[in-house]
């Protein structure tokens, strides 16, 4: 299984529910706090080519996009293909 980044704010609902998606699949991830871990959010913004909105996934070097982009892939069942690649690229 890749490496799942996720970007978020400790306020962000649709953190929270990306968050509650990837726990409910079992899915380990490395959470990482753009409000408290000092040049996070512009780490973000670089992977995710000016992506500025949390969250921002990251399933791999794969850019998923946000809260809406990680459950759209969930609904056409494109998700746990992604998390089953050995790399992703």
């Amino acid at each position: 299984m890749p490496d799942v980044t996720i970007y978020t704010t400790g306020f962000c609902p649709f953190c929270f529910h990306a968050k509650k998606l990837l726990d409910n699949k079992g899915v380990g991830y490395n959470e990482i706090d753009v409000s408290r871990v000092p040049g996070a959010r512009k780490e973000m913004r670089q992977r995710a080519n000016g992506g500025q909105t949390v969250p921002q996934i990251f399933i791999g070097d794969h850019h998923v996009g946000g809260c809406d982009e990680l459950y759209a892939l969930e609904q056409k069942k494109q998700l746990d293909p992604l998390l089953a690649q050995d790399t992703v690229g």
